[in-house]
């Protein structure tokens, strides 16, 4: 009974995180498509949420969404997680000086999710990235820089079975480019991703260190690609790198 409970648990956490991937909302299709479950399931757990006010259907466009509790959980675990007053100031400081759209993203596991975005003045915009996007470790630019500087051992853990890791993104990723990236990360201390996720749309990202000394955020900078060409990415590389050293010296309480 534990185990078919735990189960249970495990299908709801898991269609909760395939719902808060977009802010439009899924449709039950692509619920069922993402999670592998059957389409009965996938329905009597979406209803069963939604009567709890975790979910709701929006009846529009067919689409199941975030419900008014998950916000309120969401106000309430903030007081807890202080990152939004830590990482906004860097993130505003970011988009103003750059003019690109600013992000700050965490590690869950063998994933980086994006958990705060600040817009810059510039007109043209890249909306590859946003509030509550998942990627595996070591794809776009946030992910990258995380993965650069953690031990060498969790490194090739992750890249010797990189396929199954990166999933869909695979195909966009090859093991050779990622480890190369990764290589280029070290050396720069900030990562580029040219527009492997979605062609034209690049990214930069620095990690931020916790009080352990490992890459447990990132700050990052994604635009069009002619706004990140080599003779401006020392430039971004270079206010990314002040403004992770300044959180990192806040959060490790030196500064």
């Amino acid at each position: 009974m534990a185990v078919q409970g735990a189960q249970v648990v495990g299908r709801v956490a898991e269609l909760l995180r395939l719902v808060g991937r977009k802010p439009e909302g899924t449709s039950l299709a692509g619920l069922v498509r993402e999670s592998g479950l059957t389409r009965p399931t996938v329905h009597r757990l979406l209803t069963s949420l939604a009567a709890e006010g975790f979910l709701e259907h929006d009846s529009s466009s067919g689409k199941w969404v975030l419900g008014p509790e998950i916000f309120l959980l969401g106000s309430v675990a903030a007081a807890r997680f202080p990152m939004e007053d830590i990482a906004r100031p860097s993130l505003r400081r970011l988009a103003t000086e750059t003019g690109e759209s600013a992000f700050f993203s965490i590690r869950r596991g063998n994933e980086t999710v994006c958990v705060l975005r600040e817009e810059g003045p510039f007109p043209v915009r890249s909306f590859v990235l946003h509030e509550g996007v998942r990627f595996p470790l070591g794809v776009a630019s946030a992910g990258t820089a995380i993965l650069a500087f953690l031990p060498a051992e969790e490194q090739e853990a992750l890249l010797a079975e990189w396929a199954e890791h990166a999933g869909d993104f695979s195909d966009g990723h090859p093991a050779d480019v990622v480890r190369e990236n990764l290589e280029q990360t070290r050396l720069a201390g900030y990562s580029v991703n040219p527009g492997l996720i979605l062609e034209g749309s690049w990214g930069m990202g620095a990690a931020v260190f916790d009080q352990q000394g490992r890459p447990a955020w990132a700050l990052s900078l994604t635009g069009i690609e002619p706004r990140f060409r080599p003779e401006r990415q020392e430039y971004l590389g270079k206010l990314l790198l002040e403004e992770a050293h300044r959180m990192t010296a806040r959060l490790q309480g030196t500064s």
